[in-house]
């Protein structure tokens, strides 16, 4: 079992229309998703380009999301930006310090948090337009040029987060430890070199 210790650098919520979510003291994971988070449910519809046709209701595999300050980091100075990315205005609810790779983690894998809650990770969380479009409009560059509509997207390509499921319900706070349970496929699974030949 691979594991890695990150800490909470903060936490977030809410239900803004811009996406935005506000820094919190604290938060409330439950099986449905965050307290007083637009995403809380146990399903979602789905939209343009997603896995099945838009408007298909679908179990809601993005109760919450994440992104690392490392990553953050890459891509404001990918799109040479004059104020630094923050988690808030990406609509995330944690930002962690500490896992360089966040967004790499696999399906599977579990945050565990000192309250017992616990997150698990369903998949990478792709860059959308609008939020490029948001930040093209209200962001600028160090040497001054036009930040283009596409720009977040380009920079984020596999930076941009996480999102997943609610394991275990409680209290996820700003300076807790996490510790992140790496998903690895169980050696039971894997066939030997000798059941690939007979098969």
């Amino acid at each position: 079992m691979h594991t890695l210790t990150a800490r909470v650098l903060s936490v977030h919520a809410g239900s803004n229309e811009d996406k935005t979510k506000p820094d919190l003291p604290s938060i409330r994971v439950e099986l449905d998703g965050i307290v007083g988070d637009k995403h809380r449910s146990f399903s979602r519809v789905t939209w343009a380009g997603d896995k099945q046709a838009k408007g298909t209701l679908r179990r809601n595999e993005r109760q919450w999301s994440a992104v690392s300050l490392q990553e953050l980091r890459e891509i404001s100075e990918t799109m040479n930006l004059r104020y630094p990315l923050l988690p808030s205005t990406l609509g995330a609810n944690l930002c962690l310090d500490g896992v360089a790779d966040l967004s790499r983690l696999p399906k599977g894998t579990l945050l565990k948090f000192p309250s017992g809650a616990e997150l698990c990770v369903e998949e990478y969380n792709p860059p959308c337009h609008d939020m490029g479009k948001r930040l093209a409009a209200t962001q600028e560059t160090h040497s001054g040029e036009k930040i283009t509509t596409t720009a977040f997207s380009s920079a984020a390509r596999i930076t941009r987060g996480l999102v997943g499921v609610v394991e275990i319900p409680g209290d996820i706070l700003p300076g807790d430890q996490v510790t992140i349970v790496v998903y690895e496929h169980p050696a039971w699974l894997q066939r030997s070199d000798d059941e690939h030949s007979a098969a």
